[in-house]
């Protein structure tokens, strides 16, 4: 498996969308579940921004990569650090890739909450058991944030 091709990439119409969608919520706008994630380019060095839908789960918050491992999730991994903005305020988090029973949790509860939004990129329907991911669990990159500032 190539990894740094294991990814679905958006359609054309999609990037417009992220972008628009990108703006209105680093103007504040959205569910209180969207945030602009902001990272640094492992390559560029500049500042990459995208929509995200941020998954809190027993008192924790995730980052799942629904498209598997875009620029955003290969950037957070080179810099550790990412940063969630939504109108003023901003939040600084390091990360920590998560695995296992840990894992299977986290994608169920993001698919089954962000069901419309996401389910077309799962090969498994909301409200699958957690061990029905097993199979797909190493295509979709999820972390915990652990809040800097």
């Amino acid at each position: 498996m190539d990894l740094d091709r294991d990814f679905r990439a958006p359609s054309g119409s999609e990037r417009v969308f992220n972008r628009f969608f990108g703006f209105l919520v680093g103007l504040g706008l959205g569910f209180s579940s969207n945030y602009l994630l902001q990272v640094k380019g492992r390559k560029s060095g500049k500042l990459q921004s995208t929509p995200i839908n941020l998954l809190e789960l027993g008192g924790q918050q995730y980052l799942v990569a629904p498209r598997g491992r875009t620029q955003w999730v290969r950037n957070a991994e080179v810099s550790q650090e990412v940063t969630l903005k939504k109108g003023r305020h901003r939040a600084r988090y390091r990360l920590r890739a998560i695995e296992g029973e840990e894992k299977l949790k986290v994608l169920k509860a993001y698919l089954d909450q962000f069901r419309r939004e996401v389910e077309r990129y799962f090969p498994l329907a909301a409200g699958s058991s957690p061990q029905a991911f097993s199979t797909v669990v190493d295509k979709y990159p999820a972390f915990q944030l652990i809040r800097l500032s």
